[in-house]
C-alpha cells in the first residue's frame, strides 16, 4: 500500500469518528418502553412478594 493510500484511509477514519460530546442513541441499543415497565413491575412485585414471606416468618418465629 502506498503513503498516498494510506493518507487516504487516514482521511476517511478520522472524518467518521464522531465528535465528542454528540452520542447518537440507537433504537436497538434499548429495550422497548413496555418491557422496560413491564421488568420494573415485576421487580416491585418479587419485592413485595419477599417482604411479605420475610414478615410472615418473622412473626411466626416470635414466641
Amino acid at each position: 500500500m502506498s503513503n498516498a493510500a494510506q493518507d487516504v484511509d487516514t482521511a476517511a477514519v478520522a472524518t467518521a469518528v464522531p465528535t465528542a460530546g454528540r452520542k447518537k442513541v440507537n433504537e436497538q441499543d434499548r429495550a422497548p418502553l413496555a418491557i422496560t415497565i413491564r421488568i420494573f413491575i415485576y421487580l416491585v412485585a418479587v419485592h413485595f412478594f419477599a417482604g411479605f414471606l420475610f414478615l410472615l416468618f418473622y412473626v411466626a418465629g416470635a414466641k
